[in-house]
């Protein structure tokens, strides 16, 4: 019965850390698209490295940091209500490459 309930517990760890973890790619699709795709009020497009090369000189920190408390027409936390750190990370890589 321990061991049952042991793998069932790891089980849901598993289970709940897959369902909240998000690729870059559903996170752009999610929540930056909208301006990244058009490049709306300046923001770097998509799939753009050289207007990116930039912006990754600074340091991925250093950018989460400015979409956690919004730049320019970007609103603080962009347009993801539920992103963490790692998923801003993601989809800073996705759009940049």
């Amino acid at each position: 019965m321990k061991k049952l309930l042991a793998l069932s517990a790891v089980a849901a760890l598993t289970l709940s850390a897959n369902v909240f973890a998000q690729e870059g790619e559903a996170i752009y699709n999610k929540a930056c698209h909208v301006c990244h795709s058009m490049g709306v009020a300046g923001a770097p497009k998509a799939h753009d490295a050289a207007a990116w090369e930039p912006r990754l000189a600074k340091g991925l920190d250093t950018l989460v940091g400015s979409i956690k408390s919004g730049l320019n027409a970007m609103p603080p936390g962009g347009m993801c209500t539920d992103c963490t750190d790692e998923d801003y990370k993601k989809a800073i890589e996705f759009m940049s490459k």
